[in-house]
């Protein structure tokens, strides 16, 4: 079968495409053919050794690439009863010491990292849910915020921001969306109660403070915004960051920490439900085949995308 994988950490133009055998599902796993597989940020740290660099995983001769997937499972290993052959699924890849990602025609993951695909989505659509979902949802776990409180969201027209807000809202938050000017209609519609533009920049804390008189109870920062987010939280607030290593210093009593994806197919069936409902938006920003994906990633790199580039193998 045909992957993409990294024997030289670099830029966009060190992704290959190169023969593999199959993958065989052991005890617990499933594999899946892979239909789409999102292009995520953590991507590009990977392939850019970035990750090596921060410790996050160690250096490997062939390192694979891709965390999200959607697709059809084709085999099922031993021991496995929750999924059978034929049937669509989402899933995501969380550990990084492997050879093989999802930027695949096929990927084996174990069964607790997978769960049926959303109904009424397309796979292309569909495979945008996992990481950035997980990654929203858990965040909002984390900052145990209850109904009626209030939430700043930065990045809020992100892949995670867009979710987050959706989340939020469902959850009976009140949400502060920071985004640019553009997209203040689409985070509205999202269901956020309050506009900041990122224009805002270091004001960003007495903006969202006009808006609610002592600061927000939370900030789920998407957009590694720090501690100009922090200063929008009230004293004793909570604070959750989804970008590794940008998390503030937690000023005024602020519990502040930082939100790291686990693989978890109970919470990921439970957004594939609201996804098939509508209550949750995938967007995808483009699609390319697999041997596209170093111009996916140099795509990725200019910025300005809403939504989740998609290789479809």
């Amino acid at each position: 079968m045909r992957a993409v994988v990294v024997r030289a950490v670099g830029g966009p133009e060190v992704l290959e495409v190169v023969e593999v055998p199959v993958p065989v599902p052991g005890v617990g796993q499933v594999r899946i053919r892979v239909e789409a597989a999102a292009v995520n940020p953590v991507d590009a740290a990977t392939r850019s050794g970035g990750l090596v660099e921060a410790g996050l995983m160690a250096p490997r001769d062939v390192i694979g690439i891709g965390w999200d997937v959607a697709g059809v499972v084709d085999e099922v290993g031993s021991g496995v009863s929750a999924f059978v052959a034929g049937e669509r699924v989402i899933g995501v890849r969380d550990r990084l010491d492997l050879p093989l990602g999802t930027y695949a025609e096929y990927v084996v993951l174990d069964v607790g990292a997978v769960a049926v695909a959303p109904a009424g989505p397309s796979p292309v659509e569909a495979a945008t849910l996992p990481l950035n979902g997980l990654t929203a949802l858990q965040a909002l776990d984390l900052l145990g915020t209850g109904p009626g409180g209030t939430l700043l969201v930065t990045g809020a027209a992100g892949a995670v921001g867009g979710f987050a807000v959706e989340l939020a809202v469902l959850r009976g938050l009140r949400v502060v969306a920071c985004a640019a000017d553009a997209d203040e209609a689409y985070v509205r519609g999202a269901g956020a109660r309050w506009f900041v533009p990122r224009s805002a920049g270091p004001g960003l804390a007495e903006a969202v403070r006009d808006l609610v008189p002592g600061g927000v109870d939370a900030a789920l920062d998407a957009a590694a915004v720090g501690l100009a987010a922090l200063g929008a939280v009230r004293s004793r607030g909570a604070f959750v960051s989804v970008v590794g290593g940008a998390a503030p210093v937690p000023l005024r009593g602020i519990t502040v920490r930082e939100q790291w994806i686990a693989a978890d197919a109970h919470a990921l069936a439970g957004l594939s439900s609201l996804a098939g409902t509508g209550a949750l938006t995938p967007r995808v920003a483009g699609t390319l085949p697999l041997h596209e994906a170093g111009r996916a990633h140099r795509l990725l790199a200019e910025g300005g995308l809403r939504g989740r580039l998609v290789l479809v193998p």
